[in-house]
């Protein structure tokens, strides 16, 4: 019994041993390489400095058309929704009975002419018989008074006369203004003005339109310093962008004309319009839309590409490869967002230090990665594809193989 524990306790020892001469003779594990991530410098160009409001389009002129006689419509002479000009003619309604008023008033008038005349006569040949006595002072004052009864008569004559005329203008219901008219609120046939002036149209005038906006005081007051400035451009200041809700960009620019006199208490804001030429008519009353502006004179910025930029619960950061490609979480400031995927560093980074632009999941804080530029990860994907067999696409072999060699380096552990 005690050779078999003897046995078991060598052959123990023996594998020990054998577990040590192997182990001592391994190679070590290769090293670790860092990952690769692809980065850029921050640009330092010329921007526009804005800030993003929402406000309403309001034509500048609104107008109700109404009937100002009654009768029944007789036609609609527009199209809905088109445009109009001053004066032109949009609805009719009955002229024939206003035509015929029109012509009584000028039959009464006449009336009223020839019997002004008759009194006019009565009255010369009464003076001259009260000269010679022989008529009283009362038959001439009698004969003055039907003179003068006459002359009122044919005042009033010629004021029914004028009122028939307008009479006659009104059944031809014109546009007070020129812009988009709207459909028409009564069709054909029906009466209209009987009782109230019936409305029938509206008008805007939208060429140009206004825009509407609020922003914080402290802008508004921002923007007049800079206007007493006379070294600013006052137009360039009160410029701003205007993007309607199917709109990418801004593409429409206008001018504020109007600064509220006084601030809202309740929002600490002043309320701001804009005028747009507006002249493809493409905006009309009553848009919502986002208003850029009043971000002071254009100013050299730092920029960054936007996709570089996390967030955690101390802010907004930047990863920057230090000395030694070291990676660093930098928290920054940021400004105002590019059309072209930048935005602005305020603070935080300097001109002519790395950044992370791709990778960010791969670099580490305190650890060291392989820097490569965008232009380097380009050149080595087309030099791939060059190499790729024409064919098949890389038939035959691996996938590993068939990828490029920066996107292989940017998938190693």
């Amino acid at each position: 019994m005690k050779t078999t524990l003897l046995s078991y306790g060598a052959r123990a020892l023996l594998a020990l041993c054998l577990v040590v001469l192997v182990s001592c003779g391994a190679p070590p594990p290769p090293e670790r390489k860092p990952p690769a991530v692809t980065v850029a410098q921050p640009e330092l160009r010329r921007v526009e400095p804005y800030q993003e409001f929402t406000g309403t389009t309001q034509a500048t002129a609104f107008t109700e058309v109404r009937a100002r006689v009654s009768g029944e419509l007789q036609s609609v002479l527009f199209d809905p929704a088109s445009m109009v000009e001053v004066g032109q003619i949009l609805f009719e309604i009955e002229p024939e009975t206003y035509e015929a008023a029109k012509a009584e008033a000028i039959a009464n008038l006449a009336s009223a002419e020839s019997e002004l005349q008759r009194a006019q006569t009565d009255l010369g040949r009464i003076g001259a018989a009260l000269e010679s006595r022989a008529v009283s002072q009362s038959d001439f004052d009698q004969a003055k008074a039907a003179r003068d009864q006459a002359h009122a008569q044919v005042l009033t004559a010629r004021a029914r006369l004028k009122q028939a005329e307008l009479d006659v203008g009104y059944t031809r219901v014109q546009s007070p203004i020129s812009g988009r008219v709207s459909r028409n609120f009564v069709d054909v046939g029906n009466l209209v003005g009987a009782g109230e002036a019936t409305l029938l149209t509206t008008v805007a005038e939208v060429r140009p339109i206004f825009v509407y906006f609020e922003a914080p005081e402290a802008l508004v007051l921002q923007m007049l310093r800079l206007d007493e400035d006379p070294a600013n451009d006052e137009e360039e200041l009160r410029r701003v962008h205007i993007a309607t809700a199917a709109d990418d960009d801004f593409p429409f620019i206008g001018q504020i004309d109007y600064i509220d006199n006084r601030v809202k208490q309740t929002t600490g804001t002043i309320e701001l319009r804009a005028v747009v030429e507006n002249d493809d008519i493409r905006l009309i009353s009553g848009l919502f839309v986002r208003v850029r502006g009043l971000g002071g004179p254009a100013r050299d910025a730092l920029l960054v590409e936007e996709r570089a930029i996390s967030a955690d619960i101390g802010g907004k950061y930047l990863l920057v490869l230090g000395e030694g490609n070291v990676v660093e979480q930098r928290y920054v400031e940021l400004g105002i967002p590019q059309d072209d995927g930048t935005i602005v560093v305020r603070k935080g980074l300097e001109a002519g230090e790395t950044y992370i632009v791709d990778g960010l999941l791969r670099a580490r804080p305190g650890l060291p990665a392989t820097p490569q530029t965008v232009q380097e990860v380009a050149a080595a994907r087309a030099a791939q594809s060059a190499r790729a067999p024409d064919a098949m696409g890389g038939q035959g072999r691996g996938d590993a193989d068939a990828r490029p060699e920066a996107e292989a380096q940017a998938e190693a552990p």
